[in-house]
């Protein structure tokens, strides 16, 4: 069964090394990078949630949320009090087997729970060529705004 755990230092090594496919390698930040920036949010007083993301007692991927304006201050009109899915990932070796989809409905409930407070949307930035990625967030109904962040689309999801 898929499930998010906080980051330990029992398991964040292996989430250092979570590797995606080749082909990816322009859609996705690295999960160290990713934890920096965590950390650079938190301690400045920012919001951020960084998880991984189990199936069972195997690692499969990386997801880390935030509220507010976060390390990178993108600029996107909605940043302001609401909640972003910051980055997210799944191991190559567990793609294509539900776990993304999962991850992401855990996450979207997870923020339904307004651990920072009450907000309206939850956004994501993502490469127009990830298609995956375009795909997957439409299915949850996220819906692209025509902003771009970073050479990235905006998507927004209305909670």
């Amino acid at each position: 069964m898929v499930h998010l755990e906080k980051i330990t230092y029992d398991n964040c090594e292996a989430i250092f090394d979570l590797d995606i496919k080749k082909n990816q390698y322009d859609f996705v930040a690295d999960n160290v990078y990713s934890v920096a920036q965590a950390y650079v949010t938190l301690i400045n007083g920012g919001h951020v949630f960084p998880f991984a993301i189990y199936n069972d007692d195997t690692l499969v991927g990386f997801i880390q949320l935030a509220y507010g304006t976060n390390a990178d201050q993108d600029g996107v009109s909605v940043e302001k009090d609401n909640y972003e899915v910051w980055r997210f990932m799944i191991d190559k070796k567990y793609q294509g087997k539900g776990y993304g989809k999962e991850a992401m409905r855990l996450a979207i409930d997870f923020i339904k729970t307004f651990p920072c407070g009450k907000a309206k949307y939850c956004w994501v930035s993502y490469n127009e060529e990830n298609a995956v990625a375009k795909n997957l967030y439409a299915s949850f109904g996220f819906k692209e705004t025509g902003e771009v962040c970073d050479d990235e689309l905006v998507a927004v999801l209305e909670l």
